[in-house]
């Protein structure tokens, strides 16, 4: 299956809704971040540390670039089903890429190796996706609530995971009979 620039760019719309422009928050472990590019991020992209003015002169152009490069295409979402897509991408973009792939492993009921592999692509392409999309969700809340900045940042991830959740759902479901004109 090859990469649909349509899916991509919806997702990655998506995401860019919840992340906003340059942020330096102390209490926020991820340290400086622009369209939610950290500057951790933005290092293994460009080879070398990255400041904090490289963080703060990252445009939007690139970030997307990144998104496309380092989590998109980690994920393999390009090979997810509609609506899945989204949410381990989003997942991946929020919580790292392997951790995205081993919770959607999980809820696929393979095995966790944090790859995006054949089995893997199987599965998800046999699944009940909204099924797995709920799961998803579930996991992600868990594995956020777990951490120590969710008094801090909860209702905003909260806000995040269930929106993502409500707009892979709409992806993940085929548009009805009733809704074709004869």
């Amino acid at each position: 299956m090859t990469v649909s620039p349509s899916r991509f760019d919806h997702a990655v719309e998506q995401v860019l809704t919840h992340e906003g422009g340059f942020v330096r928050d102390p209490r926020d472990p991820g340290g400086a971040t622009k369209f939610g590019i950290t500057r951790e991020t933005l290092s293994r992209a460009k080879g070398r540390p990255a400041s904090v003015s490289d963080v703060r002169r990252l445009g939007r152009k690139e970030a997307i670039a990144l998104y496309r490069r380092l989590f998109w295409a980690v994920v393999r979402a390009d090979e997810l089903p509609p609506g899945l897509d989204l949410a381990v991408f989003d997942l991946a973009v929020h919580s790292g890429p392997a951790r995205a792939v081993r919770a959607l492993q999980a809820a696929l009921g393979v095995a966790a190796d944090g790859v995006v592999g054949p089995a893997t692509l199987d599965a998800a392409r046999k699944a009940d996706v909204a099924r797995i999309i709920r799961r998803l969700t579930n996991a992600r809340l868990g594995f956020l609530g777990r951490l120590a900045a969710w008094p801090v940042f909860g209702r905003g991830w909260r806000r995040r995971v269930l929106a993502v959740e409500q707009e892979a759902l709409r992806l993940a479901s085929p548009p009805s009979s009733s809704s074709r004109s004869v």
